[in-house]
């Protein structure tokens, strides 16, 4: 199932319809995650609101836009963030701080992905933030997820191929991984770093596991399945949860996608 085509909606868009031609699809894929923050960031964020502040490349044009209403608005947002990066994001932007502890409900979240499928079931995780995100998401009373035209699939696996990441425990990493390749098939590898020697540690100070699944699962039964492993800490499989999805495309429009009605 595709998108819809945002220009279908009656929703003003003015801000994103700078949209160039670009030279390469980096810079195409680049534009149009522009393109989805900018529009979650207008349909979605009001006056007096707590916003929850997604990780990765994706959200940085939604701060961007989010910081831009604040001062053009004079609006008054406090934002909870899911990880250091986006924490950092929201210093650098001269915007409110907050935490769950001071404000434990949020009005909305916004969030990028790594894969969306057909039923808004998402991966995510594959910048290490999968729980912070999934328990900053489960908050809010709104969630809303922001991608460009890369992350739409209509079947989990279609377009990432890097597999569900996994935060788990250190001293667990190996049984776990172990359970879930002799349970669901595939292999659970762990996500080694890029610029320092060794696994890639949480902000929780976990490691990650990357799931390479086989075939196509039952999500929902799959999620449960395997956060009840000993030392699973979280998935990245979030299920029933994103309430919208914009995707930025590829020739300057916005696409949209809600929960399939069953």
């Amino acid at each position: 199932m595709r998108p819809v085509i945002f220009s279908q909606i009656s929703l003003d868009l003015k801000h994103t319809r700078l949209f160039r031609s670009p030279s390469n699809t980096d810079d195409m894929a680049e534009e149009a995650k522009k393109l989805a923050g900018y529009a979650a960031v207008d349909n979605h964020v009001q006056n007096n609101q707590v916003v929850g502040v997604g990780s990765g490349s994706t959200i940085v044009y939604a701060v961007d836009r989010l910081a831009e209403r604040v001062r053009q608005e004079k609006l008054n947002i406090v934002c909870v963030p899911t990880s250091f990066q986006a924490r950092q994001l929201i210093l650098q932007h001269g915007l409110t701080l907050s935490d769950l502890d001071r404000h434990p409900e949020l009005d909305v979240a916004i969030d990028g992905a790594d894969e969306v499928d057909a039923a808004l079931t998402l991966i995510k995780g594959g910048g290490g933030c999968l729980t912070q995100e999934k328990i900053v998401a489960s908050c809010a009373k709104h969630f809303i997820v922001i991608a460009d035209f890369r992350k739409d699939s209509s079947a989990l696996g279609q377009q990432w191929k890097k597999g569900v990441p996994i935060e788990v425990i250190p001293m667990a990493y190996v049984p776990v991984s172990r359970t879930i390749a002799k349970r669901f098939g595939g292999e659970a590898v762990l996500r080694m770093a890029v610029s320092k020697a060794g696994p890639v540690v949480t902000d929780n100070s976990n490691f990650i596991l990357d799931w390479k699944f086989e075939h196509i699962h039952n999500w929902k039964e799959v999620n449960i399945a395997i956060k009840m492993i000993p030392g699973v800490v979280e998935t990245g499989l979030f299920v029933g949860m994103a309430e919208r999805v914009y995707f930025g495309m590829e020739d300057g429009n916005v696409g949209v996608r809600d929960p399939p009605v069953n």
